[in-house]
């Protein structure tokens, strides 16, 4: 049986800080956190003085990175490139993500995370199929010559999907799914978004009633808060059932608007930090193919010639300093928007976005002006500035 113990850092478990204490490890999960001076002898000491121990980030929407995009490499070795390039910027946990595409690379994405769960690759925990089924009227990046409505054999290899990974999430539109297979989806443990999609304030919400239990990117590809149509932003906001990932780049959605939303979202369910990461991070790409359509990189912001956004290229760390430092979040509070509520969101927080005994041992060491020093997933360093 491995034991570790980790010293001399300033501790946050997702829910507290702890000072003068020890992070104890056994079998790569979470024992105890204890006073410094009780921690046992015999366990192998990592000294960490000076630096900050968090909770590991988990990133629902990974459509790619390290020069990687999924949808290009729909492989177990594709999968397993995303996964190490974002572990370098502290994501211990993730969604890789399948925007819009045909039946077979959906199929085959499948296949390549069940092999990655088999595989036990560091990071990989489960899939997003962001689409085909949204609404044209909001496709933002998503080819609209592939997005249709969902049949019932999307939905049974949805559910085989499901079965066999044990984690999904499913970005659809009420335009292109009924309410029958939504709950049929939430029945069976899918978490269930609304995103890329034109519906009014009851619409959404009579989806949340039938299971959805997310909003994709907020603010994007959805019909907006206004004062008489409450749109799927206004749905998002005041239903506590529903969870919202938010891209913290400072281009996807406006600093103050960020703000109201985080002030005015309605519990328990809340507001969490996705990426939306595309192949670009961790690269010096200027550029990459999307459908066969030409992306640019320029300035932070990846888009369409006509200047369609077209995914994020933002690593989770830095959407933490960005919600910390732009927003004036506390740390803590910042912290847990990459952790604790998106394991919230998926129903993992039983061993996932909190340091607490039975746990498993995914957290970082920072610095005290938030740079990474190492990620550690499952008790192990994968990733050492």
């Amino acid at each position: 049986m491995t034991r570790k113990k980790i010293t001399g850092a300033r501790i946050f478990d997702g829910i507290d800080c702890h000072d003068g204490a020890a992070l104890l490890i056994e079998s790569g999960h979470v024992k105890a956190i204890v006073p410094a001076n009780a921690a046992p002898i015999e366990a192998e000491t990592i000294d960490a003085r000076g630096l900050l121990l968090v909770p590991g980030f988990i990133d629902l929407q990974v459509n790619g990175g390290g020069g990687v995009l999924l949808n290009d490499e729909p492989t177990l070795d594709g999968i397993r490139q995303i996964c190490s390039a974002h572990a370098r910027f502290g994501t211990t946990a993730l969604l890789p993500t399948l925007i819009t595409d045909r039946r077979d690379v959906r199929t085959a994405v499948i296949k390549a995370g069940i092999e990655a769960k088999a595989a036990a690759v560091p990071g990989f925990l489960g899939l997003h199929l962001e689409g085909p089924h949204l609404s044209v009227a909001r496709k933002g990046a998503h080819d609209p010559s592939l997005i249709r409505p969902m049949e019932a054999a999307d939905l049974d290899e949805m559910l085989a999907c499901m079965q066999a990974l044990g984690c999904l999430m499913v970005t659809l539109a009420p335009e292109n799914a009924t309410k029958e297979q939504v709950t049929a989806l939430a029945d069976a443990g899918v978490a269930v978004s609304l995103g890329h999609t034109d519906v009014g304030y009851e619409t959404a919400c009579a989806y949340a009633r039938a299971g959805a239990r997310t909003v994709t990117h907020l603010f994007n590809a959805m019909s907006g808060l206004g004062h008489r149509e409450p749109g799927v932003v206004g749905a998002a906001l005041a239903t506590g059932t529903l969870h919202a990932g938010m891209i913290a780049d400072g281009f996807h959605v406006d600093p103050a608007t960020m703000g109201i939303a985080i002030r005015g979202k309605e519990g328990p369910g809340q507001i969490f930090l996705v990426t939306d990461a595309m192949s670009t991070i961790g690269t010096d790409m200027t550029s990459f193919l999307l459908n066969g359509r030409e992306i640019l990189r320029q300035d932070g912001r990846l888009t369409l010639a006509d200047g369609t956004l077209a995914g994020a290229d933002i690593d989770m760390l830095s959407s933490v300093r960005f919600a910390h430092r732009k927003l004036g979040l506390p740390l803590e509070e910042a912290i847990r928007m990459a952790s604790a509520y998106p394991a919230d969101a998926m129903r993992i927080a039983s061993h996932k976005g909190r340091l607490l005994p039975g746990a498993d041992a995914d957290f970082l060491l920072l610095t005290p002006d938030l740079q990474l020093k190492s990620t550690w997933i499952g008790g192990e360093v994968v990733h050492s500035a």
